[in-house]
């Protein structure tokens, strides 16, 4: 078989559609992404957080995909940017997880080398950003924050919290999957306890929920709920 032949043939079964889930399409490549110590992409995170809103069928909670979260970060024009923002009805939810990348070039997809999280909670009036590699994505977060503090619709501006004892990555890769671990542990108190202390949120719920084995368990949890899915297709 020509050398040529063969390349194509890998690139095309990588490319493979294997799953339409809402308005996300998955690849094979997504599931050799999973399948090892990679670093998780847009995809992903884009269908966990499809996941994770299914699970939590409510009109309070926003669970915003990274391109959309990219692109108010890297909006050029105030006007194209409340266009875009003003359909999500940011000022009707009560809770609203934003991923956040370091991606610098808006022309590279799928770009960046880091992940971390932006969550909103209405009744603090507050945004507080988790990132497991000590604040590494604190530019971008602030970035995401002044873009859409203005559209929340409180009586008075939101204030940024860096959350300094958010969980902290073991290794290189897994930024991702504290993203996804933190925002499940975070959808799941609001859902389950409405929780009215404004000065501890969800943080105790992170601390001991998001651990090292927890966040490390994550990449066979969100592989094999991809297959199930399949099947069920």
């Amino acid at each position: 078989m020509p050398i040529w032949l063969a390349y194509w043939m890998r690139r095309s079964q990588a490319d493979e559609k294997i799953l339409s889930y809402n308005d996300v399409v998955l690849r094979r490549s997504d599931l050799d992404i999973l399948s090892g110590p990679y670093y998780l992409n847009d995809r992903i995170i884009e269908f966990y957080f499809s996941y994770l809103s299914s699970c939590h069928p409510s009109q309070d909670i926003l669970l915003v995909p990274p391109s959309i979260a990219f692109w108010m970060i890297k909006c050029p024009v105030a006007e194209a940017l409340k266009d875009f923002v003003e359909p999500l009805h940011l000022s009707d939810k009560r809770l609203v997880i934003f991923p956040v990348n370091d991606n610098d070039d808006v022309d590279r997809a799928e770009g960046g080398s880091h992940w971390s999280v932006l969550a909103y909670y209405r009744n603090a009036n507050v945004f507080v950003h988790h990132d497991s590699c000590r604040s590494m994505n604190a530019a971008p977060a602030k970035q995401l924050y002044k873009a859409v503090v203005g559209y929340m619709g409180s009586a008075s501006e939101a204030r940024f919290l860096e959350c300094t004892n958010s969980p902290i990555q073991e290794n290189g890769h897994d930024c991702g999957l504290y993203v996804t671990a933190i925002a499940r542990v975070i959808c799941n108190w609001h859902w389950n306890c409405n929780n009215t202390d404004t000065n501890d949120l969800w943080f105790s719920a992170v601390k001991e929920q998001v651990t090292p084995s927890a966040v490390a368990s994550m990449r066979g949890e969100i592989l094999t709920l991809i297959r199930d899915l399949m099947a069920r297709h």
